[in-house]
């Protein structure tokens, strides 16, 4: 079986200032790859830090941290997207709890913040994981609009 190509990016960092706070460097990447590395990274954080502090990671009788059921927690990111499904569906444009947002982005956001936080918990470098998966897609056979135009190329 072929192996695919990696595309890793490794974390390199850098000594600033501020100690709190390394400077993160990759010579590889573009300057909106180097964007979009951090927003991930600091929304995965908020995210895990959102739920840590709500006590979704303390069991309730005890007060003792716990690692959450990692199959509950996917079921949970599929009602969102499920949630998703239903308000399109419906053409339900506001959403009941932020009515000044649509409710298919809303729910949406819901499922982005549930993966956010599961890779936090777990250790994920989830980041980095999009960047190289995007790159990877952007080179991939299968995903050039000519090959997909072929008989048996993908359609959707």
């Amino acid at each position: 079986m072929k192996r695919a190509q990696t595309f890793t990016f490794n974390v390199i960092y850098k000594e600033t200032t501020v100690k709190s706070k390394p400077e993160f460097h990759h010579p590889g990447l573009s300057e909106t790859e180097l964007k979009a590395f951090e927003g991930l990274r600091a929304a995965q954080q908020l995210a895990h830090e959102t739920a840590t502090n709500a006590g979704w990671y303390t069991d309730r009788e005890t007060g003792q941290p716990i690692e959450r059921n990692f199959g509950e927690v996917v079921a949970l990111m599929h009602s969102e997207l499920s949630e998703a499904l239903e308000a399109d569906r419906k053409g339900k444009r506001q959403d009941d709890k932020l009515p000044w947002r649509n409710a298919v982005e809303v729910e949406l956001a819901d499922c982005v913040i549930r993966i956010f936080d599961t890779a936090a918990a777990r250790g994920y470098d989830l980041a980095a994981a999009i960047l190289d998966k995007n790159r990877f897609n952007r080179e991939r056979a299968d995903h050039k609009l000519e090959n997909r135009l072929l008989q048996g190329g993908k359609r959707y």
